[in-house]
């Protein structure tokens, strides 16, 4: 499947995006306000630079003791950042972000332009009606396939229930 067959891919807000030449506070004041973990630092025609997280700004910021009112974005960013074509495939890509250990993927359309942004958070709301409908289907399968021996244990639980209460009975 690809990402943009997704139905929840359609309705995904605009990502936060920032220059390169924005404070760190600049860029904390408008993800506090928005409650976004990230912002994708762009440049001319939104073409993807970079990208400060929350884990950014606390390793490189202020564990580091940087001032953020006099540090720039691009000293701080991700640079390099793996984008995604919204034509691509979604479960490779989730493959690529379990394996190398990222939660943002921007996607760009075919100039480079960000477009949206898919997180690990929405692979695990993208695969999780799927997980249920083969959850249910093994269940269904399992249960018919073996339906007389479901049917003796039943038959053995119900008989072990009766004789437990004749037990308690009878004290």
């Amino acid at each position: 499947m690809k990402i943009k067959d997704r139905p929840e891919y359609a309705s995904k807000p605009k990502p936060m995006t920032a220059a390169p030449s924005d404070t760190v506070r600049e860029a904390v004041a408008h993800m506090s306000e928005k409650n976004y973990g990230a912002v994708v630092v762009v440049g001319e025609g939104d073409q993807v630079l970079g990208m400060v997280t929350e884990r950014d700004i606390m390793r490189r910021v202020v564990n580091a003791g940087v001032d953020p009112n006099a540090t720039a974005l691009s000293e701080i960013m991700t640079p390099d950042v793996r984008v995604a074509k919204e034509d691509d495939e979604l479960v490779e890509w989730m493959r690529i972000m379990s394996n190398e250990r990222f939660r943002r993927l921007p996607v760009v359309d075919d100039q480079g332009a960000l477009v949206s942004i898919v997180t690990q958070g929405d692979f695990v709301s993208y695969t999780w009606p799927d997980l249920m409908t083969q959850a249910m289907t093994f269940a269904r399968s399992t249960v018919s396939n073996n339906y007389p021996i479901f049917l003796i244990l039943g038959a053995g639980l119900i008989y072990t229930v009766i004789i437990a209460a004749a037990v308690v009975a009878a004290f």
